[in-house]
């Protein structure tokens, strides 16, 4: 064995986490299922998470067979939804393709939505027991750290060098372990900031440790200004108690995800309801702010509640319904959920 899995290895034999959901009755499916969800997601947010899609989607068939709505319903609030609907394509393509087997090449895994090298690397470790190499955000922490790469690691450069290290860095033998431990190492000791070195079992050969540079190593990316964008949400109800929600295009932010219309100013909103003829009284509820890595929206809904019953502008992708039914069946962006929990 190398420098680093030797040390890492025993260190995570005792202290590694080894009760994680799962880590227990591994498959293939589950393992994937949770390598997904953890792309930019901290254990603990997941967990539930996981433990809930697990249950209603106990089998990659399972999930194949559910409609988009309820797939996305139960992602609503963990993020990034590509994620949700690049899963649900990979396994109607498991199925109908693999005979709901996933492959077992990195090469081929990594042809399936959703699915990037890193991803591939570790189902192909955890599951099938192959010597593949990952790189996520806690092995990359950790790598940049020991080899002390002063670079940012976003960049083509960065990224290609961290890349032949832990290929070169992974055993043939406990790779499963090796990747695991990497990931706890990162995720506990090896931190963003006030990582715990007199702990780390690579502390004795750590380029950053010895020159007292965890808090430059790995670089912080560079600085961008964060626009914010306003838009006012009109939350249309009628005398049946129903709300009107539209679903989004596949692509572009909360794709397929069902929210309110949209609009960027209150002359926008106010034309739309003379358009159609729609009159009632309106009543601003409390703005939200909900932060994405690109921009933040400023979000002002405002209840238009009608006296007579509407369906002028009603198509395949609207509808009328009740709160406790969008919230159960449907998958809604995380402020649109909120907004609908507070009308509830």
């Amino acid at each position: 064995m190398n420098s680093i899995s030797q040390p890492l290895l025993s260190w995570w034999d005792t202290h590694g986490r080894k009760n994680l959901p799962w880590q227990q009755n591994k498959t293939p499916y589950s393992v994937w299922l949770s390598e997904v969800m953890l792309q930019q997601t901290q254990v603990k947010t997941v967990i539930p998470y996981y433990q809930k899609f697990l249950t209603s989607f106990p089998t990659v068939q399972h999930l194949a067979d559910a409609p988009e709505d309820i797939v996305l319903q139960h992602w609503t609030g963990l993020g990034y939804y590509a994620r949700a609907r690049n899963l649900h394509k990979t396994a109607q393509i498991v199925s109908r393709e693999f005979q709901g087997v996933f492959p077992k090449d990195c090469t081929q895994l990594q042809t399936l939505p959703g699915i990037g090298r890193s991803t591939a690397g570790a189902i192909a470790s955890s599951a099938y027991d192959q010597p593949t190499a990952i790189l996520d955000g806690n092995v990359k922490r950790v790598l940049t750290r020991y080899y002390g790469i002063t670079e940012w690691p976003g960049t083509a450069a960065a990224l290609k060098q961290l890349w032949q290290l832990s290929e070169t860095a992974t055993p043939d033998q406990r790779t499963a372990d090796y990747n695991q431990a990497m990931m706890d190492l990162g995720a506990t000791l090896c931190k963003r900031s006030k990582p715990e070195c007199n702990r780390c079992p690579l502390l004795s050969k750590c380029y950053a440790a010895t020159e007292a540079l965890t808090s430059e190593i790995p670089a912080k990316k560079p600085k961008k200004v964060i626009p914010v964008r306003h838009r006012y949400f009109a939350i249309y109800s009628n005398p049946l108690k129903q709300i009107y929600l539209e679903k989004r295009p596949d692509s572009g932010v909360w794709g397929s995800l069902h929210s309110f219309p949209e609009f960027e100013s209150l002359n926008e909103l106010d034309e739309q309801l003379s358009l159609h003829g729609i009159e009632g009284p309106q009543t601003p509820l409390e703005p939200l702010l909900h932060k994405f890595s690109h921009y933040t929206l400023q979000i002002a809904p405002i209840r238009i509640q009608l006296t007579q019953e509407w369906h002028t502008i009603a198509n395949n992708n609207s509808k009328w319904v009740s709160i406790e039914n969008a919230i159960e069946n449907l998958g809604l962006p995380a402020p649109v959920k909120s907004i609908l929990m507070q009308l509830e």
